[in-house]
């Protein structure tokens, strides 16, 4: 479930911030996916898969519950503007993102059969859309159940906390991904596909 439609009430009716900062939260947000591709390509494709899978959940929790001190205000008190902890908060958690996002391509990309790639990859695209629209309506419920509105954000602090900790779950099934090579990195997946396509031709 994700708290977006709730934070954004915040944002607005109670930071007050306005369509054009918003837009360039936005704006910042999409460069930093570029950063986070980047990112993944120079550095983390001799990483395993599943070591990326849970470090960056691990790391995107804390970084998301971070937002407890924007809802509370705490951020004043330690001298960070709320503008500044928005853009920093949302780089980072797009960045986490992004390079997650990136190894599920990979192994998707491993197990399609040949002739099947566009096939498989809109079915990906909808499984991932389709799972984008029940977490917003689970979290819309929960908002509901809370009583959280645009105008009282006495529970957003507790609706954070669920969503955040509900991310975690996933983890307990990275031990599927050892059928389909999620222990080793993109490197070692290239490597041996490679070896095995020679392998096929000297047959």
């Amino acid at each position: 479930p994700t708290s977006e439609g709730a934070f954004l009430y915040f944002l607005t009716n109670d930071l007050h911030f306005g369509p054009e900062f918003l837009g360039r939260v936005r704006l910042v947000t999409e460069v930093a996916a570029l950063v986070g591709v980047w990112g993944y390509q120079t550095y983390l494709r001799n990483v395993p898969i599943k070591s990326i899978l849970f470090w960056t959940s691990i790391i995107s929790t804390p970084l998301g519950l971070s937002s407890l001190l924007l809802i509370t205000h705490a951020n004043r008190a330690i001298g960070i503007p709320d503008g500044a902890f928005v853009f920093g908060d949302d780089v980072a958690l797009t960045i986490l993102g992004r390079i997650a996002f990136l190894p599920t391509l990979v192994l998707a990309a491993r197990i399609c059969p040949a002739g099947m790639e566009a096939v498989l990859f809109a079915t990906l695209m909808s499984i991932f859309n389709g799972a984008s629209i029940l977490g917003t309506e689970i979290g819309a419920a929960l908002t509901k159940f809370l009583g959280v509105t645009e105008t009282n954000f006495d529970n957003l602090a507790l609706l954070n906390v669920v969503c955040n900790l509900s991310s975690l779950y996933p983890l307990l099934l990275l031990g599927w991904l050892d059928d389909v090579g999620g222990s080793k990195s993109e490197q070692e997946l290239e490597q041996m596909d490679n070896n095995n396509n020679n392998n096929n031709n000297t047959n």
